[in-house]
């Protein structure tokens, strides 16, 4: 059963990232100063996240829709990333948003439609989103 979704996944991933590229939203549209302001707010970000989960897909896609430049951090392919998700994040789930604030603390959200929502609250209702 193990190489059964194993097999599935190898079939399915090569669908999931075409359909994603095709499908992709568009940048907004900005001058080089609102996006240098968007790109200093957004600099305490980073995101964990699997090249190919589903759900790292649709966080990525919000991103792109708000015309965020977060931080991607391969939590699957590189070490360093992942050790620092289980060890300071507390789990290896994907996708995490890693949230530093001026004092020193750090929050992990998990959950795609958490990290979307916390997104879009911070950065969808202002006037540099593109909206």
């Amino acid at each position: 059963m193990k190489y059964f979704f194993k097999v599935i996944r190898l079939i399915l991933q090569p669908v999931i990232l075409f359909i994603d590229w095709v499908t992709r939203p568009s940048w907004p549209k900005r001058n080089e100063e609102e996006q240098k302001l968007i790109d200093e707010k957004t600099s305490n970000l980073a995101l964990y996240q699997f090249y190919a989960c589903p759900f790292c897909i649709i966080t990525r896609r919000a991103m792109r829709r708000l015309g965020l430049n977060i931080e991607i951090r391969d939590a699957q392919n590189d070490p360093q990333w992942e050790q620092e998700l289980v060890e300071q994040g507390g789990k290896r789930q994907v996708p995490c948003l890693r949230i530093s604030s001026e004092d020193g603390k750090v929050e992990w959200l998990y959950e795609s439609k958490d990290i979307n929502h916390y997104l879009e609250q911070q950065y969808g209702d202002t006037p540099l989103s593109g909206n």
